[in-house]
């Protein structure tokens, strides 16, 4: 299958589309065809050796797809399932494995490409508001900036 991988840490141009094997799942993880993947901090920062990787390395943790394999001892999750994480280990390719505690199903009406894109920005503004500093009614929230990780 063909990923994007990184063989030496820089800037986008350190960018590689390589074939590599398909991943297995292993106990407890599920593999995710990959429909979309999302762009983040992590990724750059990954790629640019800020957070240090072992290479070669594919990028890419937020992704949403379908089930295409399921590990030993998954239940709750099927082969032809569509869902998403932000855990997803080499999501820039045609297939990633994910552990399958950090997986979600997307409901019905909502796109994979959406859901994709709100996982990783999505559960840190929803840690902010639910545990950080938990927001209740007559609480107001002051949204600074729609960029960045959570503005």
């Amino acid at each position: 299958m063909r990923a994007i991988r990184i063989h030496e840490t820089g800037g986008p141009e350190k960018l590689r589309a390589d074939d590599v094997p398909v991943p297995l799942p292993v106990a407890g993880e599920v593999r995710v065809r990959v429909e979309a993947a999302g762009l983040n901090f992590i990724d750059t920062y990954q790629r640019s050796g800020f957070y240090p990787v072992a290479l070669p390395f594919t990028l890419g943790a937020e992704v949403g797809g379908v089930v295409s394999a399921v590990g030993a001892g998954v239940t709750e999750f099927a082969i032809g399932d569509r869902v998403a994480t932000a855990k997803a280990v080499g999501g820039y390719a045609a297939e990633a494995v994910a552990p399958a505690a950090h997986v979600v199903k997307i409901p019905d009406g909502v796109a994979t490409r959406t859901a994709a894109a709100l996982m990783l920005q999505g559960l840190t503004a929803h840690y902010r508001a639910a545990d950080t500093f938990p927001l209740k009614a007559g609480d107001t929230a002051l949204i600074h900036a729609a960029a960045g990780g959570v503005g």
